[in-house]
């Protein structure tokens, strides 16, 4: 099992900028995948972007250019860097893990962007 914390969220002006960090623990070797999700109210959980133990990353095209997200392994860590915020980026991000054996899910943070 992996348990993931997030920490990073909060209420910021459109045109900021917020780092989200997610630190795992437990059975972080077997952890392939790990990205962040977000959740507006009213709508369904979409991928934000993600990485691979390798590096490789993919990103939802409205946050391109805009969201960075990078994966520390020696610290068990994957932060998202997200610049040039809009309302529309407003919502409950959540930290995502995949292993062979399923995905798992943080807590959540909230991120609120103001006009």
């Amino acid at each position: 099992q992996v348990q993931l914390v997030e920490s990073g969220g909060g209420l910021v002006q459109a045109g900021g900028s917020l780092r989200l960090s997610c630190a795992a623990s437990g059975s972080i070797f077997s952890i392939t995948l790990m990205g962040w999700y977000r959740q507006a109210p009213g709508k369904q959980r979409e991928l934000v972007a993600r990485i691979t133990r390798g590096k490789l990353t993919q990103y939802e095209d409205s946050v391109k250019g805009r969201f960075t997200i990078s994966r520390d392994n020696a610290k068990n860590t994957v932060y998202l860097q997200m610049s040039s915020l809009k309302p529309e980026d407003t919502g409950v991000y959540y930290c995502n893990a995949v292993l062979p054996e399923g995905s798992y899910w943080g807590q959540g943070t909230q991120v609120t962007v103001s006009s």
